[in-house]
């Protein structure tokens, strides 16, 4: 068995970045000039930037970014589909390899160490660990694919902290959005480092499509959770920062 950690989790990028496409996208809409002039400008990152700024994001639905990922759990996973605009090839668990499937876990520490008692359900009295639940579904598991049972069956009663590899695929206005909920503080921890690596790999391969993401904190420059701002969080609540405008607001009015 490996045990990985939360916050071990590997992120590559493989495709996305140096031509902007958002730049062709945006000219299309707006020059009179012929497609392939248009293909043909120079890239332009005053355009590119006013788009974002503006919130103009149709164009940026042409810039598509593909990552590898690994070492995250399925806890993680079942976060990370919830994100609609995206393409999803995730490595199977169902193929049955005879045994030779390596037992993989990803999940934090303290989870690891906890001990319980626990009753059996004869009535057997014991005190397992973290650590102990995983080496006894190891060895259940085993023993099932020697049993000749189906690993797509025996995966069921796998820990959610089973890893995951994928690619995962998605366009730069997906990911600007995504990293406004996964990049911020509320986010559980082991999907909030998958998202601030990719976004730090966006930031490098497409700097001007990515400046400013991140956190909803750092994107609209408020923080939209309101009751449930975190608590670490300091930037100004969205309710407070409206109360301050309808201020102003009436401030200019009179």
């Amino acid at each position: 068995m490996n045990i990985g950690r939360v916050g071990e989790g590997k992120v590559v990028l493989i495709a996305g970045g140096g031509r902007v496409y958002t730049d062709v996208a945006a000219r299309f809409t707006r020059s009179e000039r012929g497609l392939a002039e248009i293909i043909a400008s120079p890239y332009n990152e005053k355009l590119v930037r006013a788009i974002v700024d503006k919130g103009h994001l149709a164009a940026t639905e042409f810039d598509y970014f593909l990552f590898g990922v690994e070492g995250y759990s399925r806890v993680t996973e079942v976060q990370l589909v919830r994100k609609r605009m995206a393409n999803y090839l995730i490595k199977s668990g169902r193929v049955d390899k005879g045994g030779k499937r390596s037992f993989d876990v990803v999940l934090p520490e303290g989870v690891l160490q906890h001990s319980a008692a626990c009753t059996l359900p004869d009535g057997t009295r014991l005190t397992v660990s973290g650590r102990d639940l995983l080496a006894l579904t190891e060895q259940w598991y085993n023993a099932g694919v020697e049993a000749g049972l189906h690993e797509e069956d025996l995966r069921y009663l796998k820990p959610q902290a089973t890893e995951f590899k994928a690619l995962i695929g998605m366009n730069a206005h997906a990911l600007l959005d995504w990293f406004k909920i996964r990049c911020c503080k509320n986010a559980q921890a082991e999907i909030r480092d998958m998202a601030w690596k990719m976004l730090r790999l966006c930031k490098e391969a497409a700097p001007d499509l990515f400046r400013d993401a991140g956190p909803s904190c750092v994107a609209l420059g408020y923080c939209p959770e309101n009751d449930f701002q975190h608590k670490d969080c300091r930037v100004i609540r969205k309710d407070r920062a409206l109360e301050i405008l309808r201020q102003q607001a009436g401030s200019t009015a009179e």
